[in-house]
Protein backbone atom coordinates (compact mmCIF):
# COMPACT_ATOMS: atom_id res chain seq x y z
CA UNK A 1 0.00 0.00 0.00
CA UNK A 2 2.58 2.55 0.81
CA UNK A 3 4.47 2.22 -2.39
CA UNK A 4 0.67 2.73 -4.36
CA UNK A 5 0.62 6.12 -2.41
CA UNK A 6 4.10 6.91 -2.65
CA UNK A 7 3.24 6.56 -6.76
CA UNK A 8 0.57 8.56 -6.89
CA UNK A 9 2.01 11.26 -4.61
CA UNK A 10 4.85 11.26 -7.05
CA UNK A 11 2.37 11.58 -10.31
CA UNK A 12 0.63 14.45 -8.47
CA UNK A 13 3.80 16.48 -7.53
CA UNK A 14 2.79 16.21 -3.95
CA UNK A 15 5.17 15.57 -0.58
CA UNK A 16 2.65 13.67 1.32
CA UNK A 17 -1.02 12.62 1.60
CA UNK A 18 -2.08 15.98 3.15
CA UNK A 19 -0.77 18.14 0.54
CA UNK A 20 -2.52 15.46 -2.21
CA UNK A 21 -5.91 15.95 -0.47
CA UNK A 22 -5.42 19.85 -0.63
CA UNK A 23 -4.55 19.15 -3.86
CA UNK A 24 -7.28 17.42 -5.13
CA UNK A 25 -9.74 19.50 -3.15
CA UNK A 26 -8.46 22.66 -5.25
CA UNK A 27 -8.54 20.60 -8.55
CA UNK A 28 -12.16 19.80 -7.44
CA UNK A 29 -11.98 16.46 -7.14
CA UNK A 30 -13.85 16.41 -3.63
CA UNK A 31 -16.62 18.37 -2.92
CA UNK A 32 -16.23 18.64 0.99
CA UNK A 33 -19.21 16.01 1.61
Amino acid sequence: MKSHVAADLAKTGTRDRTQAVIAAYEAGFLNGG
